[in-house]
């Protein structure tokens, strides 16, 4: 008595080529390093408009939980996303830059970021935040 064993004739695919494989995994940390800064902007923009808020005629300081929790998520979107750890330079680097020029006044006087405890506490903050961040990568190494 002989026994047979069947045998399961699934096909086999090709396997992607490793160049296709490294030009799509590139592609997506580009991508996750482009969406990072352009999301770190936007949160810029409304930290900034969050900072001159005011109920009942007192300065809330609302931007300042806001600019911690959003340069927190940037920073940890970067790194996860381009899976390198100089990723943090790029949110912070936008953050700050863009902090610098858009909240600095004009030559007409307009100010978004004036000199009140707001907006020190918004930008120390904020550095303070990433500081952290890159503290704790350089302490995982």
């Amino acid at each position: 008595m002989s026994v047979e064993v069947e045998q399961d004739a699934h096909p086999v695919e090709p396997a992607r080529s490793s160049r296709a494989r490294d030009a799509g995994d590139l592609a997506l940390r580009v991508c996750g390093g482009v969406l990072s800064v352009i999301a770190t902007l936007v949160t810029v923009v409304l930290e900034l408009l969050l900072a001159p808020l005011r109920i009942g005629g007192h300065l809330v300081g609302v931007s300042v939980p806001v600019v911690v929790v959003a340069n927190a998520a940037l920073g940890w979107f970067a790194i996860q996303t381009v899976g390198r750890r100089w990723a943090l330079a790029l949110p912070f680097a936008t953050w700050f830059v863009t902090m610098a020029v858009i909240g600095a006044g004009r030559p007409e006087g307009d100010i978004l970021l004036a000199d009140t405890w707001v907006g020190y506490a918004t930008v120390f903050a904020g550095v303070a935040v990433f500081a952290v961040q890159a503290f704790r990568l350089i302490l995982s190494r």
